[in-house]
């Protein structure tokens, strides 16, 4: 058999399975395997694989977990965000190219490095690592109730920023936070999606990725009460929130954050033009 052969072997194996992007997925996980780049492979495609039995074994260990659903980013254990690559596991959200713009957001909004920043539900810790990387804001912390999420968290910021360059804490929102304490910026992407359109979901998001970042309660808008409520105790004057939202969860949320003292709510569109996230000016005078 063929390099090229081995490839179209998995590609075919993905399509039978109603993989979409067949194609793509089964090139990812024969790179991560074999360690060929598109030009090497091209050169080499009317070859005979000379893979050790060790590496054919897990290319095919990588097709059946990927014809099961199991999301392509759990295989490999990464994703990349803001270009930068985070691990991932079952134990955190995979990183999303639509939370870019909340990042993206953020960056824009705040040039100033000397700013404190809370990251809350941070999971993969992507949001936090990306701002301390990009932002080179001087405090930077998220918090998690997660254990698990909090470890895959860690693991990042060591990899990315060095031991100690986000500070990661346990937390139930607030909960585990002195009410002195005091940020100039909150960001969170919380759990945002209604309970019962979970079940609708994709079977890699349904059944791979973990419920308690998913679930929003009966309307999805669980999380962002709480927020809306508790965010403002935690933010100097003037201080800033800027939360990632679903699609049709725009104007509910820049009224929950109005009806609690936000100024300058407004509403903001990812590059596909839908509603991505929220923002607010903490200024209750």
């Amino acid at each position: 058999m063929t390099w090229g052969e081995l490839l179209l072997s998995g590609q075919e194996k993905l399509k039978a399975a109603g993989i979409r992007e067949y194609s793509l997925d089964a090139w990812y996980l024969f790179e991560h395997v074999f360690g060929m780049g598109r030009a090497d492979y091209f050169l080499r495609s009317q070859e005979t694989a000379t893979a050790e039995e060790e590496a054919l074994k897990e290319f095919q260990t990588g097709l059946s977990r990927r014809a099961e659903r199991e999301p392509l980013q759990h295989i490999l254990g990464t994703q990349e965000f803001m270009g930068l690559e985070f691990y991932v596991n079952h134990n955190v959200l995979i990183p999303r190219q639509d939370t870019e713009t909340l990042v993206e957001t953020v960056l824009s909004a705040h040039k100033n490095q000397e700013i404190s920043l809370l990251d809350m539900c941070t999971g993969s810790g992507c949001i936090a690592i990306s701002l301390a990387a990009l932002g080179k804001y001087t405090h930077v912390e998220a918090a998690d109730i997660s254990d698990a999420a909090l470890l895959v968290a860690e693991k990042n910021a060591e990899k990315i920023l060095g031991l100690g360059a986000v500070k990661l804490r346990r937390s139930d929102l607030f909960s585990a936070f002195d009410p002195k304490e005091r940020f100039d910026v909150i960001v969170s992407n919380p759990p945002y999606i209604p309970s019962a359109v979970i079940e609708g979901l994709e079977p890699e998001v349904r059944d791979f990725e973990p419920r308690l970042a998913l679930d929003g309660t009966e309307d999805g808008l669980f999380f962002y009460r709480k927020l809306a409520e508790e965010s403002g105790k935690f933010l100097k004057e003037n201080g800033a929130v800027y939360f990632e939202i679903g699609y049709d969860q725009g104007e509910a949320v820049k009224n929950l954050l109005s009806d609690h003292g936000f100024k300058d709510t407004k509403v903001i569109k990812d590059l596909a033009g839908k509603d991505r996230v929220v923002c607010g000016r903490w200024n209750p005078a």
